[in-house]
């Protein structure tokens, strides 16, 4: 019988369990994208909780792809003496750490990075700011950017990367019916909008090896209006599979989806936790490579039984840990109290106020204290 303490491998990568801090915006590196000593600090932190696998923050791999003020980066190689102490950092404390590489695509902001968003088509309103329409060329180069991030990141001392193609994000666009109304080889049917996250997975598998564990997050569907479904999921997931992924962290929705985004309110008992859990069971059985399972896990009792019903290898969190960094520790060490995280996002909005992501609950229960 599987067990969440137990020692696991993916692509040689041995983790102490099968908990995984799932990436967030932390809104704490520098304007520029480098790590600062805040951030490093953070990683340092979920290290010492335990946590099995720390996937750190979203990193954009181009500059018109960064969505978030403060959001880290990864598009130059001035950034790496920082990523190297973030990483440095983590196997400090016996943890280990994989870089998440992630391009906004239209939802990035031209504010932030002075070029507008580049869209796969214009046409489909759905971003509310004006966009660039990527060329053929401009497409072309993509995979070469997450490959060169891929490479910063074995580099800088990572044990691994994840391609974020999932909550309509470019690559997650590419996939999608509602944002990918192309009609040259980028576009119509699925093995076309399939090609652009196919080419980034072997773009960067040349540029880090056969043994350096890639990751990718895709959702299960989109939950909008002729977004992706679980089937066309499925059908990339195995492309995927068949391209070399070595694992698969299974979400849903898009920054546009409303109550279905892939970050929900309200958590408050088991039966609405994993609310992706029934999509992940059709992922598990339809592949062989490990399933991570994100979305709404807040109890120890959810994920053994998520484990034991066989339907995810690995169980993804970001804010539960934020709200208690050593909750894998407790966890581990007996305390079996669910996590305190109450889901009111109110973490993020502190992010977004320039504070930083932290847990504003906890905060205020400290101040009461002093």
């Amino acid at each position: 019988m599987p067990s969440l303490f137990e020692k696991t491998t993916i692509n040689g990568l041995t983790l102490n369990n099968r908990f995984v801090r799932s990436a967030t915006w932390e809104g704490m590196a520098a304007e520029d994208g480098t790590c600062t000593p805040r951030l490093v600090g953070v990683m340092r932190e979920l290290a010492e909780g335990r946590v099995g696998l720390i996937i750190a923050s979203h990193a954009y791999v181009t500059r018109e792809g960064q969505a978030t003020p403060w959001q880290l980066g990864i598009y130059d190689d001035s950034l790496i003496d920082g990523l190297v102490r973030m990483a440095g950092a983590v196997h400090d404390c016996q943890g280990k750490i994989v870089a998440q590489l992630a391009h906004a695509g239209c939802f990035g902001s031209e504010r932030l990075s002075g070029m507008p968003p580049l869209a796969l088509t214009l046409y489909d309103a759905r971003s509310t700011q004006k966009c660039r329409l990527a060329t053929t060329e401009d497409l072309d180069k993509i995979p070469a950017a997450f490959a060169n991030a891929a490479r910063r990141a074995q580099q800088a001392g990572f044990d691994g990367v994840q391609i974020h193609a999932a909550h309509g994000y470019l690559l997650s666009q590419s996939l999608s019916p509602a944002f990918n109304q192309r009609e040259d080889g980028y576009g119509g049917g699925l093995t076309q909008r399939a090609r652009l996250v196919l080419e980034v997975l072997a773009a960067v598998r040349q540029a880090v090896g056969s043994h350096y564990p890639v990751l990718v997050k895709i959702n299960c569907a989109d939950f909008i209006e002729n977004g992706l479904t679980i089937e066309d999921a499925l059908q990339v997931a195995r492309m995927l599979q068949d391209g070399g992924i070595d694992a698969i962290e299974v979400s849903g929705g898009t920054v546009v989806s409303g109550a279905l985004s892939p970050v929900r309110e309200k958590i408050t008992s088991e039966d609405k936790e994993a609310y992706f859990r029934t999509s992940a069971v059709r992922f598990k059985n339809a592949l062989d490579v490990p399933i991570l399972l994100v979305g709404g896990i807040r109890s120890r009792q959810t994920a053994e039984t998520l484990l034991k019903e066989g339907v995810a290898d690995y169980f993804s969190m970001a804010r539960p840990l934020i709200c208690e960094p050593h909750l894998i520790k407790r966890w581990q060490e007996g305390d079996a109290r669910k996590s305190a995280c109450v889901s009111d996002n109110l973490c993020n909005k502190a992010a977004r106020a320039g504070e930083g992501i932290h847990c504003v609950v906890d905060k205020r229960r400290q101040a009461r204290q002093r």
